[in-house]
């Protein structure tokens, strides 16, 4: 029997190439560099952890833990109400002044507060910016986020003192969390640029204080905007917790809505955002060199 002999033939290799060298030319960008939104966003799960983590630090080892956050603006109250309630007579537009001035130290204290913490994030957490990586915005945003727990405590101390003056809020009421957003973008914006100026110049923490200070009587929280002349408003209402400020009690009081003011404000504190993202992209680059 004859034999049968099968070949299996395959395809011929394909001849080895090798691969075409690309070059990469690196330069320094230049300028303003622009703000990575899809870096913070992918990143959105560590600020919520640096948030929980500054309100656990704060209240820890407190004796009072979280009633600090209601104490502080009852005190402040208390106080603004003997000095330029009973003995200065100031204006309050036809509402009790406690209640008048408590709904001005609402957002005030919100912003200060979380102004002074962002302020100081970056050096008082040098090891974030050395030893690992992570959207360095998030250190000062984190002092932002985590004022908003104080601001619902003081809102829920509001509404008992509400109750004790029998004040009720109108429909602008609704108009509450937009007023609360625009406060935060103000105080991040002022809190990012202030934070990196203090990684570089250690004397601006000593200047912080002061200027808060100096902030509280140029915005309306123990007087009314009403009681301002009216051709310094438009200049008042450049500073961003005019508008603010007197939106709350609009929403909080049923006091008229300046929207002219408002409007200006709200403009004024995205402008202190922008400002301060972009300054902080622009020097945040020698945060680690400094440190």
């Amino acid at each position: 029997m004859p034999r049968m002999t099968v070949q299996h033939t395959s395809p011929p290799l394909a001849p080895a190439t090798a691969a075409t060298p690309r070059e990469f030319l690196i330069e320094p960008r230049k300028g303003w560099i622009g703000v990575d939104w899809a870096e913070l966003w992918n990143g959105r799960e560590l600020f919520y952890f640096l948030v929980l983590r500054d309100i656990k630090v704060r209240y820890k080892q407190s004796v009072l833990g979280v009633a600090w956050a209601a104490l502080q603006p009852i005190f402040t109250m208390l106080l603004f109400t003997i000095i330029f309630g009973r003995l200065a007579k100031i204006p309050s537009d036809g509402q009790p002044y406690a209640v008048f001035v408590f709904a001005g130290l609402l957002p005030w204290m919100f912003f200060s507060n979380a102004v002074s913490q962002a302020s100081m994030s970056l050096v008082n957490q040098q090891a974030l910016l050395t030893k690992v990586y992570l959207p360095r915005a998030y250190i000062p945003g984190s002092a932002i986020g985590s004022g908003v727990v104080d601001l619902l405590v003081a809102f829920v101390v509001f509404a008992g003192l509400t109750l004790v003056y029998d004040v009720a809020p109108g429909w602008g009421l609704l108009a509450l969390p937009a007023l609360v957003l625009i406060t935060a973008f103000a105080a991040l914006g002022v809190g990012l640029a202030l934070a990196a100026l203090t990684v570089s110049y250690r004397d601006i923490r000593h200047v912080v204080p002061f200027l808060i200070q100096c902030w509280l009587f140029v915005s309306p929280v123990v007087y009314p905007v009403s009681a301002v002349p009216e051709k310094w408003r438009f200049w008042l209402a450049i500073n961003p917790m005019t508008g603010l400020i007197d939106g709350y009690r609009s929403a909080l009081l049923g006091t008229p809505w300046r929207l002219d003011a408002l409007a200006i404000s709200s403009v004024s504190a995205v402008a202190f955002l922008v400002f301060g993202l972009y300054y902080f992209r622009k020097v945040e680059r020698r945060f680690a060199d400094v440190a």
